[in-house]
């Protein structure tokens, strides 16, 4: 009960100006990734406490021609029901889950997918495997007619070292995946502090 935590997080969200002006005004939703490397599998994704990390995906995004104006857009997000990942016992849930899948990937003799290395990087951006165990693990639990997630929480190691053998690369972060929008309590623009006063 306790990995459940209380109260709203933070979520910040990387995008085009024109999408984020039309969430803002309440024009559309946000679209949920369902992509099959979805590495805490299909929903909205955000990043935890970091408008920074938004903007440099944004960025990101507009070096390869997928957006024109970086923005970043926060979220009030209570996270409902959650398979936190940063919770050990949630952890072993996950550990389970894969020979669940595994098991019935075995039964239809067809091959687990697996985490790949993206083009152009040395780290396992597209992953397929961990993908296919979380939604496999959100499938079982209908099965069963268990509590559905609302969302799902984890950490994710990317980037450089930060420093000659440091275990903080440039780009870690935490990320959430909402997969129920009635999660999202609403949407503003980040704002910077007033340096006339202090920072709280």
């Amino acid at each position: 009960m306790y990995s459940q935590g209380a109260g709203i997080v933070f979520g910040f969200h990387g995008c085009d100006k024109s999408v984020a002006e039309k969430i803002i005004n309440l024009k559309e939703p946000l679209n949920q990734s369902l992509n099959n490397y979805d590495w805490l599998g299909n929903g909205i994704y955000f990043w935890e406490n970091s408008p920074s990390r938004a903007l440099e995906f944004a960025k990101e995004m507009k070096s390869k021609n997928k957006i024109n104006t970086p923005c970043v857009i926060g979220s009030f997000i209570q996270l409902g029901n959650c398979f936190d990942l940063l919770d050990f016992e949630n952890l072993q849930y996950l550990k389970y889950g894969y020979v669940l899948v595994k098991s019935l990937f075995d039964k239809q003799n067809e091959a687990l997918p697996l985490n790949k290395v993206a083009k152009d990087s040395n780290e396992f951006l597209l992953r397929q495997l961990d993908c296919a165990v979380i939604e496999g693990i959100h499938k079982i639990r209908i099965q069963q007619a268990l509590e559905s997630f609302d969302s799902v929480r984890g950490v994710f190691w990317e980037g450089q070292e930060l420093y000659p053998n440091a275990g903080f690369r440039e780009k870690d972060h935490i990320q959430i995946c909402i997969r129920n929008p009635n999660c999202i309590r609403g949407f503003f623009y980040p704002r910077e502090y007033n340096k006339q006063f202090k920072t709280v």
